[in-house]
């Protein structure tokens, strides 16, 4: 008997259905690990763990690293992707009669990569508007900022974010676009905050209100969908100068300021900021009830639409089912709130959102192709 090649032999794997039956199960797995996971974990962090990644990490109590301990969805849905075309192009028969075949699995390949695609493209946000209220800007709670504000300009403010992955890092941040540099003293992923009382020693901060403010690092609670960062930021001018060290943390709320050069700059730790070139205005609320209870029956936002690049000035209404879909982002209703006259809507950007529908459209052409032929060569062979 002639001995396979390592190149045939790894393609019979990849094509095997062993190997789909492996990855099936790993990927039920998976679910299950995940859905049980969200109790603690929050439904964002636990997908980002069990089904976005390609290994599942585990780091014990007392050891400075994780450990490997199963391959998590991307690894699994990548080699199933795979094994799905190997199994396609080394089995299936070229010919008209099994088209239909060819485009279902062709369908199938393309919704797994339109789940990459959107596992690597998506951004999601919040839009949180009032009554009457004008926002330009959506925000991620799950992702952390620093924002410097050149708020000399009483009509608009000029801002630069400064990403928390270069906060982490420490050292001195040095952005060309601003004209004094940033010391960062400490950054804690999850901190708690507490004023200073008269037996407390001194807090870390020199600078603003958390000067009487004495910040302890922990860890995220149990459940929580996100953390509650703080940094210890010091302002100095390019002759040496220093401004003070601030504590910035969104626990703290406003903004802290300073001075320099004239100009009045502000520092803030807040959730991520998307900006958008055009605008919403909430008019109108409404959160309807089924009669006799308190359950939602229906909630939507009348909002105004002005984009002026685009010379679009229009009124939408946006309810469950029926997002507003505008320079390639789509507003869901989310939420609600303040007497229900606050609104909060989800936004999505995601380019391939259009992928799992043109996928699904050729699994189904593919399987009325096929039962076609199959139909065609019953009667065939009856008559």
């Amino acid at each position: 008997m002639r001995r396979q090649d390592p190149i045939s032999r790894l393609a019979d794997l990849l094509s095997s259905m062993e190997l789909t039956v492996i990855c099936l199960v790993v990927l039920m797995i998976l679910v299950v690990a995940c859905t049980l996971a969200q109790v603690n974990l929050g439904i964002h962090l636990a997908v980002d763990l069990y089904i976005r990644s390609f290994i599942v990490w585990w780091r014990p109590e007392g050891l400075p690293f994780a450990l490997p301990i199963f391959p998590g969805g991307g690894l699994a849905g990548g080699l199933l992707l795979i094994n799905l075309g190997m199994a396609q192009f080394r089995r299936l028969e070229r010919s008209w009669r099994k088209a239909g075949l060819w485009i279902m699995h062709f369908g199938m390949a393309l919704l797994f990569l339109g789940e990459f695609a959107t596992a690597f493209l998506q951004v999601e946000s919040h839009l949180t508007i009032e009554e009457g209220q004008t926002v330009n800007y959506s925000q991620d709670t799950r992702r952390m900022e620093l924002a410097v504000v050149d708020g000399t300009d009483k009509d608009a403010d000029d801002v630069r974010s400064i990403p928390t992955s270069l906060i982490k890092s420490r050292g001195e941040i040095a952005d060309p676009s601003l004209p004094f540099a940033l010391r960062v003293h400490a950054f804690y992923d999850n901190a708690e905050l507490r004023m200073r009382g008269s037996d407390d020693p001194p807090s870390q901060a020199t600078a603003g209100v958390g000067a009487n403010v004495l910040v302890r690092p922990t860890e995220r609670p149990l459940g929580a969908e996100q953390d509650t960062p703080a940094a210890l930021i010091e302002p100095v001018a390019k002759d040496g100068r220093s401004y003070g060290t601030f504590l910035v943390s969104p626990s703290l709320g406003a903004p802290q300021g300073f001075s320099h050069e004239g100009r009045s700059w502000s520092l803030s730790l807040r959730p991520r900021r998307y900006y958008m070139p055009f605008s919403l205005t909430l008019k109108d609320f409404k959160h309807d009830v089924y009669p006799g209870t308190s359950i939602p029956k229906n909630f939507s936002s009348l909002v105004r639409l002005l984009d002026p690049r685009a010379g679009d000035d229009r009124d939408v209404l946006i309810y469950m089912n029926a997002p507003l879909r505008h320079d390639g982002l789509t507003f869901y209703q989310a939420s609600f709130g303040k007497d229900n006259t606050l609104s909060v809507l989800q936004v999505v950007r995601n380019p391939s959102w259009t992928v799992p529908y043109i996928a699904c459209l050729l699994v189904a052409i593919g399987l009325l192709w096929h039962f076609g032929m199959m139909l065609r060569r019953t009667l065939g062979g009856l008559s």
